[in-house]
């Protein structure tokens, strides 16, 4: 029979979960002794609850895949370039506020367990994909597979290149992803003007 684990224990490792998310997002480097002072614990602390940098970065990951695939189950719009418009956006809004994190996510070191994680986001992005072809409503130059490939890894450049201070910024990504669908640049703002949430600074 497993012991419950103290509400003091589970509060803790919440917070050095919260703090790793906070350093990582400002600094992908961020050591155990940064992340540990701003979980306002020491060293040896942190290391009850965790075994390295390594295991803390796995479920700083972990948890910010899950806010995706939230986010991704959330989205509904009949059009799936509006559907696509809204995932890019939200996305990016999400992944705005701890840039740093989510591009140490999306590199090629911890992309596999990233992407393994991120599976319920990849199957919405590649129903969105099926849907919009069928209808017509997206490029069908390319198998549904490929496309929705290509969506993912424009997704990924733009978190980790375009600059998340930038008041376009959410308005880029949009953009590009619309774009890499096979949406032209006028259609692209035409969405974005009827729907001016999508871009709207965060």
């Amino acid at each position: 029979m497993s012991i419950p684990t103290r509400r003091d224990a589970v509060e803790n490792r919440a917070g050095i979960l919260d703090a790793a998310t906070a350093a990582i997002g400002h600094d992908p480097r961020a050591s155990i002794d940064t992340i540990a002072r701003r979980a306002g614990l020491s060293r040896r602390a942190l290391y009850g609850h965790f075994d390295d940098r390594n295991a803390i970065v796995r479920e700083v990951i972990a948890a910010g895949a899950a806010r995706f695939n939230a986010i991704a189950d959330d989205v509904d719009d009949a059009d799936s370039r509006v559907a696509l418009a809204r995932l890019a956006s939200e996305l990016w809004r999400e992944a705005a506020h701890v840039q740093a994190a989510a591009a140490l996510a999306l590199d090629d070191a911890h992309l596999p367990e990233t992407s393994a994680a991120l599976a319920p986001l990849r199957r919405r992005i590649d129903a969105i994909v099926r849907r919009g072809q069928e209808a017509e409503e997206l490029r069908t130059d390319l198998p549904a597979p490929t496309l929705a490939r290509l969506l993912e890894e424009t997704g990924r450049m733009v978190v980790s290149r375009v600059d998340a201070e930038s008041s376009t910024a959410r308005s880029i990504a949009v953009c590009a992803v619309l774009g890499m669908a096979g949406l032209s640049w006028t259609e692209a703002r035409g969405i974005l003007a009827q729907h001016p949430e999508l871009e709207a600074q965060a």
